[in-house]
């Protein structure tokens, strides 16, 4: 196979592993070399075939989930064995070990080296790795450590990094959080219209799975959210996947996109399958008005390709329990036959926010902020009323930006009032020039 991989191992480890369950024997290629008798496998350029103590270090999320799935794939077949000498195979989502180290060796310690490039850090240390992993946030540290089959919430380090009942969390846009962790209820705060939305087509659904199955509902639908930008699109499924817990993937143009022919479609079939074999699990389009656009008599090759493997995957990935949402700007753009019932159920329009949502939105980011006690979020929502949401967080960042610059130690009204008088519609706001006039 030219410019391909090859594993070849003799026939007594081969048969070791088919024994064991790990791989089938059709996967082999039997021949002799001399009085050896050997079995190969042949796999394409770009896949992973190496011992585990050489592989490259992960560059991606995607890379680290398919290492973690197909380390817990392999001890659930052979929990017995160590993993520590194992061959990966990408491809086959498996771990080989050649048996050459004690069975006792750890595999917490070999998941960190491996997320790591060889630093012998173990994910039972999750402070010290999430801090060496900058690339890796610690939400898709956790992930990676789920998908891998162990419990992030018995890890010794984990409260210190990830949220605990009762503590209070704000995310990058200043937006709390704590209330999902104390009530045990799912809160968009600014968008009760889309709380209510996910509360009903999808935690319900999932929660009383059993009442629901009864009644021939397996599995929430796939969901378009569309808005313009700015409108917490991203937020508000960054919220869900938050309060699920489950693994997330994601598509979009950026993570998919190749000059090259299929292998568009081969990398979005590969997130697809990392989505079910992770599942239940969460798998987020993005911008998906870059490669779902509507097919017409002047469509390239790729992109026939890439609609129709969308199409064949979307349902097949609800059947397998992978909670689909797809967000864009431009619904008008996207092909008529991805959108039909029956791949996206739900099309829900999230828009600019109303005055009563911005000042909801107003006191959540607010709360476990220090603030002087005349602050009134009404009158500035009074302001920002029909603004994006992104406009109400920068509100908020920069009135904390100016009292701190002012030396004060809590935000004042007058601060959230002139970062409201700076911040105009980006649609209205004037270029500015920095330099000397």
């Amino acid at each position: 196979m030219t410019g391909g991989r090859a594993l070849v191992v003799r026939e007594s480890l081969a048969n070791r592993w088919i024994d064991t369950g790990l791989i089938e024997l059709e996967r082999f290629t039997p021949f002799k070399f001399g009085n050896d008798d050997l079995r190969s496998m042949s796999f394409s350029k770009d896949a992973v075939v190496a011992p585990v103590n050489e592989c490259p270090s992960p560059n991606t999320r995607t890379e680290s989930l398919a290492f973690a799935l197909a380390l817990k794939a392999s001890r659930a077949i052979d929990g017995a064995s160590s993993f520590q000498d194992a061959i990966y195979l990408s491809p086959l989502s498996r771990l080989l070990p050649t048996y050459t180290t004690p069975s006792l060796a750890d595999d917490a310690l070999l998941l960190g080296s491996w997320l790591t490039g060889g630093i012998p850090i173990s994910i039972n240390s999750f402070s010290m790795l999430s801090k060496t992993l900058s690339w890796l946030p610690a939400n898709g540290l956790k992930d990676v450590i789920t998908a891998a089959g162990f419990d992030v919430a018995k890890l010794p380090s984990h409260g210190q990094n990830h949220p605990v009942a009762g503590k209070a969390i704000v995310s990058a846009d200043g937006h709390d959080t704590d209330r999902n962790e104390k009530s045990g209820l799912f809160i968009l705060p600014g968008r009760p219209d889309l709380e209510a939305f996910f509360r009903e087509h999808v935690i319900a659904i999932i929660e009383n799975s059993a009442r629901y199955q009864a009644l021939g509902i397996g599995f929430p639908a796939a969901i378009v959210l569309h808005g313009p930008p700015g409108c917490g699109k991203t937020f508000a499924v960054e919220q869900l996947i938050k309060y699920l817990g489950w693994p997330s993937f994601q598509i979009d143009a950026s993570s998919v996109a190749s000059p090259y022919i299929h292998e568009t479609s081969r990398k979005v079939a590969k997130i697809f399958d990392l989505a079910a074999q992770a599942a239940p699990s969460v798998l987020v389009i993005d911008e998906m008005e870059a490669f779902l656009t509507e097919r017409n008599t002047g469509s390239g090759q790729h992109q026939v390709e890439e609609v129709a493997e969308f199409l064949r995957r979307i349902p097949e990935a609800v059947t397998n329990k992978v909670l689909i949402i797809a967000m864009t700007n431009r619904l008008e753009m996207i092909d008529q036959a991805i959108l039909r019932r029956g791949r996206f159920d739900h099309i829900i329009e999230v828009g600019p926010a109303s005055e009563i949502e911005i000042e909801a939105l107003l006191k959540a980011m607010l709360k476990n902020l220090p603030k002087d006690d005349d602050v009134d979020p009404a009158v500035l929502a009074k302001q920002l009323g029909g603004r994006p949401l992104s406009d109400v967080a920068f509100v908020v960042r920069e009135a904390a930006r100016v009292a701190a610059r002012d030396g004060k130690d809590s935000i004042a009204q007058e601060n959230l009032v002139s970062a409201t008088a700076v911040t105009p519609a980006r649609n209205q706001e004037t270029q500015r020039r920095i330099g000397f006039n």
